[in-house]
């Protein structure tokens, strides 16, 4: 099943559901709860993130490939940053490039596989770590490079946090028509162009691992979206370094997900 949120023409908050025939519905009642079908067409003015994230926990270095072409060994454990909740847009929104205070924010892309957690996980098992999944969706973890660099004591967060840096959509994809989360094709496109083209399979760690990991000691609420990584391409490790400008426009696929646009827009 595809669901999604989205404002109809008068402003308000509704959800749809995506039927085999790639017709848009209007459903009404909870995204990951009890909802039904009103029988009536989704007249989408503004597509919003499929969800309103508890968390987001985002994974550096997690494809294998990744790792090489930034020079650095491959992880003994998952590498933990946030995101505020607060940067999410969603499909067709805007990438807003980082405020005005920040001089030559160097912002990049990466396209990531998105996993949404519909039951309460703490402490679970790499083999009972998939039940606690409702879905995925397609991200794109925005990041302002020069402030991820330098501009955050250390840490990622900043770097990554700014308004519109967490693209999510279009919609969210429950489990069980997934499927297997290590066997999806990735491709980003940079106006047109392919930047970044992989598979989950090269994953350092697979997704049950990520949940059984970040879940020891540590709840993961319903609502909690986790980044898994990016897979080789992003700009700023190219020659020449490709950074976002106004007027691009940004596209992350991932197989049996769905295609997730965004045009990059100036402060």
């Amino acid at each position: 099943m595809r669901l999604f949120r989205y404002l109809d023409r008068a402003g308000v908050v509704r959800l749809g559901r995506v039927d085999g025939a790639e017709q848009r519905w209007e459903v009404e009642g909870a995204l990951m709860g009890v909802w039904r079908d009103v029988g009536r067409p989704a007249e989408v003015a503004q597509w919003l993130a499929p969800l309103e994230p508890a968390a987001i926990l985002c994974i550096g270095l997690n494809y294998r490939d990744h790792a090489a072409e930034t020079g650095q060994a491959l992880p003994e454990r998952p590498v933990l940053f946030m995101k505020n909740p607060g940067a999410v847009v969603g499909h067709e929104g805007g990438i807003v490039l980082a405020p005005g205070f920040v001089a030559r924010p160097e912002v990049d892309y990466e396209g990531e596989l998105a996993v949404i957690i519909g039951r309460a996980a703490r402490d679970v098992t790499v083999a009972g770590a998939l039940a606690h999944v409702f879905g995925y969706t397609v991200a794109n973890d925005v990041s302002a490079r020069r402030v991820q660099r330098d501009g955050g004591g250390g840490q990622w967060v900043r770097g990554k946090s700014f308004d519109t840096f967490c693209p999510l959509g279009p919609w969210m994809v429950t489990a069980d028509e997934v499927g297997d989360p290590q066997a999806l094709r990735l491709c980003t496109r940079l106006n047109g162009e392919t930047m970044q083209e992989g598979s989950t399979a090269n994953m350092v760690f697979s997704v049950a691992e990520l949940i059984a990991d970040l879940s020891q000691g540590m709840t993961l609420l319903p609502g909690t979206v986790i980044l898994t990584g990016t897979p080789a391409g992003v700009g700023f490790v190219r020659t020449p370094r490709v950074f976002l400008r106004p007027g691009d426009r940004v596209e992350v696929s991932i197989e049996g997900v769905g295609l997730l646009a965004n045009d990059v827009v100036a402060a």
